[in-house]
């Protein structure tokens, strides 16, 4: 079979993109409008575990773009100190991002909204700060954030119950916002463990040749299914190295589990569009290369004013009728945006896609 083009090798990850997009879309839709006496239920229990799969997956992809742009900025000759600059305005733009996306909620749902949600810690936030934070491996070379990243989000996920315990009492919210686990927050503990672990397999695939790429799947679909059953395995031990860890909201075990799905879906979109959908149009593909935009108005749609009255007032099957209905509808704009010759005057924050953005030597992996 003739090597695909290198630009095509990419194309797993646009398709896992989408994947999280699509189930992000479905459990925001079940949180925002599902009655609550409901919430107890085995659909709207799924939905959102389903759900918390996608920041995951989307923290991940990031931080493998941003180690493209390391391999890529190292490869360009520049210096190490340079390589970190650009590593850091990535993150600054991010943080631009978040704020904007903020401060349109804020403005949007006037006059009934308390300007302090301008500042909320959101999954763009997250990625800002872990990308200014590990802005420093881009003094390295590839092969060694291999190994560097990988430790590093192993600590990430590691040290999370134990931030949770440090007495916060003192520190401004903001700042307890950004960093300590919270279940109403994107923290830096334990998500940014994804970001880490993003970046140090961004920097595996820039160091494997075409034919290497069918292995290396196997072998991340073996670690995923290890990491699930090991995550699984001491989550459920009756007894802990912690003096108090909660599952659901710092346990290291969940971060493993999530990361060996991350590690599932991977190869599974890598042989799906390698080897079964090659060519043509995918829908996974067109929501994963417009994930911001879709992040951007499904937000204000589902959490904003436009469809109160339903808010927390379905059932389990008109949450799901609606549910299909805004996926649909985010598909049409996506596909709307790609198709649109106006493209070039849409707004620089949605032509721009921090979920996907890499220039055009990024996309050389030889």
């Amino acid at each position: 079979m003739p090597s695909p083009d290198k630009t095509e090798r990419l194309r797993y990850l646009d398709w896992s993109r989408g994947l999280a997009a699509l189930i992000m879309l479905q459990g925001h839709v079940f949180h925002s409008f599902t009655r609550m006496e409901l919430r107890g239920q085995g659909p709207y229990i799924l939905s959102q575990f389903l759900g918390g799969l996608a920041p995951a997956i989307f923290l991940f992809l990031t931080g493998v773009t941003m180690a493209f742009r390391m391999d890529s900025d190292e490869r360009r000759g520049l210096t190490p100190g340079a390589r970190v600059l650009s590593a850091l305005r990535r993150a600054r733009y991010l943080l631009v991002i978040a704020f904007v996306f903020r401060l349109q909620l804020w403005v949007f749902s006037l006059p009934g909204s308390p300007w302090p949600g301008v500042l909320k810690v959101d999954i763009l936030n997250c990625m800002a700060l872990a990308g200014a934070v590990f802005s420093v491996m881009a003094v390295f070379r590839s092969l060694e954030r291999v190994r560097l990243c990988a430790v590093l989000g192993l600590a990430a996920a590691a040290a999370s119950p134990l931030v949770s315990q440090l007495d916060w009492s003192g520190a401004p919210s903001l700042i307890r916002n950004y960093i300590a686990p919270d279940y109403l927050y994107f923290s830096f503990f334990p998500w940014a463990a994804f970001f880490a672990f993003g970046l140090s397999a961004g920097s595996v695939i820039r160091l494997l040749r075409d034919d290497q790429m069918d292995r290396a799947m196997q072998w991340a679909a073996i670690l995923g299914g290890g990491l699930i059953v090991g995550g699984r395995y001491f989550s459920e031990i009756p007894y802990s190295l912690y003096t108090k860890s909660e599952f659901w909201l710092d346990g290291p075990e969940l971060t493993l589990i999530k990361l060996g799905v991350v590690l599932w879906v991977l190869p599974f979109a890598f042989l799906w569009t390698r080897y079964a959908d090659s060519t043509g149009w995918s829908a996974m593909r067109q929501l994963g290369t417009t994930s911001l935009l879709v992040y951007w108005v499904h937000i204000e749609l589902v959490y904003g004013r436009w469809l109160g009255p339903w808010k927390e007032s379905l059932d389990n099957m008109q949450v799901a009728a609606l549910a299909f209905a805004v996926i649909g509808l985010m598909m049409a704009l996506s596909v709307l945006r790609t198709s649109s010759r106006k493209w070039s005057g849409m707004p620089a924050g949605l032509r721009w896609n921090p979920f996907t953005s890499r220039r055009v030597s990024d996309q050389r992996l030889s």
